[in-house]
């Protein structure tokens, strides 16, 4: 699952940026907890349990401040990349009992120490941000649902492993998700990541639908890009499906806690489709009302347990 919230930072995530010599600063982590309330949907709400809240909070402000050093717009691709091995370095400390350097990483220790923090979703979030320094796009389905593997699926992976309930069959169905949800950010922000000089959507089907350089860059989507947007969403909503029964095999506060991730998901793209796929003009975002209704679906929704 995509980490995301709306919640305020505890006081002990807070705390100063890192600096690199020869590179900006890092981000700081307050700013980077600021973006919680811009997500799809909650994932630090205030009503699940302490322990549980933290290690989300702390798996959210990892995973956003990884990206937020993966697209720094001040630095330079080179720059970046020491960013990142920066941060590598400090998960080697925090798997080797040592204090990490940032704060990302020492709001994860106390659960790594408990062992409830797996290493290779860490790595794989550094590693999807390094592909971002060197990939600009994908030139099929399949290339970009294996980056997803890297900059999604791992957040999914932690979230079952701060609950104590990653079993094979819950990753799997988690990974769909994940991947379903980064489908929709990415189909939300076309215009912010061609900015970037990234285009998620795959080559092979803008080919297909005939979209342009010029679509891309325009201030609304043309005929063709709402066209291909349409088709892209389908693919995001039937991975979500898919792994929509990852809920009826939770319990508790993980269960609240990953539907309201799946919900999420869903009502953003319905937020696209209220604007008839024309994401151009800026990223569609779901409403409170249309997230809890989707939340109520998926809770209620009958599915066999893995």
């Amino acid at each position: 699952m995509t980490a995301t919230a709306g919640t305020r930072a505890s006081g002990d995530l807070a705390g100063p940026s890192a600096s690199l010599p020869g590179v900006p600063d890092l981000p700081a982590l307050d700013g980077v907890l600021a973006k919680a309330a811009q997500e799809n949907f909650p994932v630090g709400p205030g009503f699940l349990p302490g322990r549980l809240r933290r290690d989300l909070m702390a798996i959210y402000s990892y995973a956003r401040f990884v990206d937020d050093i993966g697209d720094e717009t001040s630095a330079s691709a080179d720059q970046r990349l020491a960013m990142l091995d920066l941060i590598d370095a400090d998960v080697s400390r925090l798997f080797a009992g040592d204090s990490p350097t940032l704060p990302p990483l020492s709001a994860l220790a106390e659960p790594v120490r408990a062992g409830r923090m797996p290493e290779q979703p860490l790595r794989r979030l550094v590693e999807a941000n390094r592909l971002d320094q060197r990939v600009a796009s994908y030139e099929t389905f399949d290339d970009l649902r294996h980056y997803c593997t890297l900059s999604a699926d791992p957040v999914g992976r932690l979230v079952l492993s701060c609950v104590g309930l990653a079993t094979p069959e819950r990753v799997a169905l988690s990974d769909q998700v994940c991947t379903g949800l980064q489908l929709v950010e990415h189909w939300q922000d076309v215009a912010e990541d061609h900015g970037r000089g990234r285009v998620y959507l795959p080559q092979e089907d803008i080919r297909r639908f005939g979209v342009t350089e010029a679509d891309l860059a325009a201030e609304h989507a043309s005929p063709s890009l709402r066209a291909l947007l349409a088709f892209e969403a389908g693919r995001a909503a039937t991975l979500l499906d898919a792994g929509s029964p990852l809920v009826a095999s939770l319990r508790g506060a993980a269960k609240v806690a990953v539907a309201g991730f799946v919900a999420g998901g869903r009502a953003a793209l319905h937020a696209i489709t209220v604007v008839d796929f024309d994401v151009l003009p800026g990223a569609p975002k779901p409403t409170k009302p249309r997230t809890a209704r989707e939340a109520l679906a998926v809770l209620l929704a009958r599915k066999a347990s893995p």
